[in-house]
């Protein structure tokens, strides 16, 4: 079940189609679910501070769905760029309303290669 899930994600993600032309929902790019990648990939021993080419560290909402009145599910695409070349991505998952981004904390899935 979980190997259906991130193959689903990784579709998601890779998938230029599947982004959303406008944004829906609170626009959480800027914040919540990148530190949390950010602090998640630390403390799993694949990312450390001083490696980071903050800069351009890039997220892009990939998902959003209205599940509450004021409550949406996201999926977010977090890119990290180390110092050395090497890029790290994963996907984010969370929910946020328009006053928060950190409704739920994150869901996150590396995505360790991609294919052509």
């Amino acid at each position: 079940m979980r190997t259906k899930i991130v193959s689903l994600l990784l579709a998601l993600a890779l998938c230029g189609a599947c982004q959303a032309k406008e944004q829906h929902g609170p626009d959480c790019s800027g914040g919540w679910p990148t530190s949390m990648a950010q602090g998640l990939l630390k403390n799993a021993g694949l990312l450390k501070n001083e490696e980071i080419d903050f800069a351009r560290t890039k997220t892009v909402q990939l998902a959003s769905e209205k599940i509450g009145s004021d409550l949406w599910h996201q999926v977010y695409l977090v890119t990290f760029f180390k110092k050395s070349g090497e890029t790290i991505r994963a996907i984010a998952v969370h929910d946020a309303s328009k006053e928060e981004c950190s409704i739920t904390g994150v869901t996150l899935y590396v995505i360790s290669d991609k294919l052509k």
